[in-house]
């Protein structure tokens, strides 16, 4: 079977969300574990309700599941490194105990997306002098992340002022490939760019890290036609699993094969638990995976 090494995992915020807690409650940890489990996955990333390492990785191993990583929200250009280092730290000590790979990490200056604002008109932007701070901050944050035996892997993300392709660009110029990485969302450039495959051929050499999420193209339009937040974005279902919306995961996979990719590819996609079943979603995504991604021929590059 092909993509032998690729490790195939999904993320908890099918279950339940950061952003909005009250969403998923009833969703434990064992419950998460267990579905993904039954779905086929191989693990998942850390979510913010998830306990010590050491009870962490007694219902792992229970399960036989790994941890990929986890997200972290940097506001270097607004505190300033020294501030941000500390609990950088604090995460990639956790991060080891679990035996992650990679630390997630996404500039949150100016961000909109826990914000009631348009997601899709009001995102920040960075200047010449906050450029720089960003770039130079991350290169020291990924030393360090090295020093935990992690890889940061930037997340570029709707609502935030590293979102489109141009702005990618503009960070893996500014940032040194033996310390910044980068995590591949296909969800999001879609959703802001209308295009998965540019940012992954130019930056294919950069990447550590892939996240395939989904997007149903009615509610999308719906929603940049409203000017609707992130989460009410989310929670009127422009997101969804691989399979169930408008992108060509066979193309995107297709090329990373054909690039050699190793490593994580995470299934994520942001909905409420209580309209889309998160166990009914998590097989419907291994489903599409099995019989549409990994039962084909690669492409020739």
């Amino acid at each position: 079977m092909r993509g032998q090494d690729i490790a195939w995992g999904i993320a908890p915020i099918g279950w339940r969300n950061d952003d909005i807690p009250e969403i998923g409650a009833g969703n434990t940890l064992q419950h998460l574990l267990s579905d993904i489990v039954v779905a086929g996955f191989e693990g998942t990333e850390v979510g913010g309700f998830f306990p010590e390492a050491h009870l962490l990785n007694k219902e792992l191993q229970l399960r036989n599941l790994r941890i990929a990583g986890q997200w972290f929200s940097s506001f270097i250009i607004r505190d300033g490194l020294d501030r941000v280092i500390g609990q950088f730290r604090t995460q990639c000590r956790y991060l080891q105990e679990v035996k992650a790979d990679v630390i997630v990490v996404s500039e949150q200056t100016g961000s909109v997306q826990g914000l009631d604002r348009s997601v899709f008109a009001e995102k920040p932007e960075f200047d010449d002098a906050e450029w720089k701070t960003l770039c130079e901050g991350l290169n020291e944050l990924g030393g360090i992340a090295g020093e935990y035996g992690l890889r940061l892997v930037y997340h570029h993300h709707m609502g935030t002022g590293v979102q489109t392709a141009e702005e990618i660009d503009r960070l893996m110029e500014g940032t040194d490939p033996a310390r910044v990485q980068l995590l591949y969302d296909t969800g999001h450039i879609f959703v802001s760019d209308g295009d998965c495959m540019t940012i992954l051929r130019k930056h294919i050499g950069r990447i550590g890290h892939v996240h395939f999420k989904d997007a149903r193209l009615n509610v999308l339009d719906d929603c940049r036609r409203n000017g609707r937040s992130f989460m009410q974005s989310f929670l009127s279902g422009m997101f969804t699993v691989p399979g169930d919306g408008c992108i060509d995961f066979k193309e995107v996979f297709d090329f990373l094969i054909a690039e050699g990719y190793k490593g994580w590819i995470v299934v994520e996609a942001e909905q409420d638990p209580d309209v889309a079943h998160p166990l009914e979603y998590a097989l419907m995504a291994r489903r599409y995976i099995n019989e549409r991604l990994l039962a084909q021929t690669p492409i020739q590059t």
